[in-house]
Formats: structure tokens, C-alpha cells, sequence
């Protein structure tokens, strides 16, 4: 499986705190080497399905405030895109 970031991703991560970046390398790696549903299980990234205009993907927690969107490509799960590297407001 291969994890495809997009530009407003990249320069999202430009952006954002070291610890932020790290966590989402290491979920990159963790799902190109371990697949998609290892992933998943992963207590630290609390994968979650999105609800309303952004249904249909879904997100990761990099931390309490920043998020990761990302969907899926195709029916099967060959590529992942990261979409949107975001802080979320409390």
C-alpha cells in the first residue's frame, strides 16, 4: 500500500509542530508496511469515519488538536491520500 500526500497536506506539514509531522510519518509507515486495517486497531491514531460535508473519509488524531484526513482510493485500498492536515478547534 502506498500513502500519497497531497499539496495542501505538504504544506500543511510545513507548518505544523515537529511532533505533529513525526506522528504522521510514522502512521504513513505503519500503514505501507503494515496495511490499512493494522493500522486501524492502532489505539495512538484513533481512526474514525468523518460525518457531514466530509463523508465518505475519515481522519487520524496526530494529536488533541491537529487531524489528518485522508481517503481512500478505488474500492480496493491500494493508495491512501492524505488530504488535509488541520489544527481542530475546541
Amino acid at each position: 500500500m502506498q500513502v500519497e500526500l497531497s499539496k495542501d497536506a505538504q504544506k500543511a506539514l510545513r507548518k505544523a509542530p515537529k511532533h505533529i509531522v513525526a506522528k504522521l510519518l510514522a502512521w504513513v509507515d505503519l500503514v505501507e508496511q503494515e496495511g490499512m486495517d493494522e493500522a486501524r486497531t492502532r489505539p495512538g491514531f484513533q481512526d474514525e469515519p468523518l460525518k457531514g460535508t466530509l463523508k465518505g473519509k475519515r481522519s487520524i488524531r496526530l494529536s488533541k488538536q491537529w487531524r489528518a484526513i485522508y481517503s481512500i482510493k478505488q474500492n480496493k485500498i491500494e493508495c491512501v491520500l492524505v488530504e488535509r492536515v488541520t489544527p481542530h478547534d475546541y
